[in-house]
């Protein structure tokens, strides 16, 4: 089977347990995973500090690269990973990426996603949405993102916030071509 190389980019959005709970998945998933990158922008470490109570740094032992760094592998089209996830994707990220300003890592990694063809996939974290919200979305999904309200499912009945944020995570790396073991709609658990 061939491993997926996943980027996993951290926006400033309010939501950083969707990025620390994707990063424990991928690492369970490591027979999957050829490797994982992580990029963080400045404000995503602030709002990790704040809503998880300490440094993401010293917690992602993963391959990770300033947001300011476009000499990453990834800012290159030669070295695109096959998937990225943005979680949480902020909408002033969201809409750099609509109008194709590259100027950081994430921005310029999204705007190789698309260039090439490959899968980009993006948390959203807002709500309500504005109509420019709306047509950034309308833009980027007609460019072949994928948007992905961070709206968790409640029909598996989970018993914590964590357990509700899986629902959406592992539907992010189903989408990305991952096989997880999650709830299914329909079908009988045991």
């Amino acid at each position: 089977m061939k491993k997926t190389r996943i980027l996993l980019a951290v926006t400033g959005a309010s939501g950083a347990m969707y990025a620390r709970i994707l990063l424990e998945r991928l690492r369970e998933l490591k027979e999957q995973v050829e490797l994982t990158g992580v990029v963080l922008s400045d404000t995503a470490i602030d709002v990790w500090k704040h809503e998880l109570g300490y440094d993401p740094g010293p917690a992602i032992p993963e391959w990770n690269f300033r947001n300011h760094d476009l000499w990453a592998p990834f800012a290159s089209g030669s070295s695109a990973p096959d998937v990225m996830i943005i979680a949480p994707c902020s909408m002033g990220t969201l809409g750099r990426i609509a109008s194709g300003t590259a100027n950081e890592l994430i921005t310029r990694a999204a705007d190789v996603m698309l260039k090439e063809r490959k899968r980009l996939i993006l948390l959203t974290r807002e709500s309500p949405v504005n109509l420019i919200q709306l047509r950034n979305m309308v833009t980027l999904t007609e460019a072949g993102a994928i948007i992905m309200p961070a709206s968790p499912s409640f029909y598996s009945r989970p018993d914590s916030l964590e357990a509700a944020v899986a629902t959406v995570t592992d539907r992010a790396l189903e989408l990305s071509g991952l096989e997880i073991a999650s709830f299914r709609w329909g079908r009988r658990e045991g």
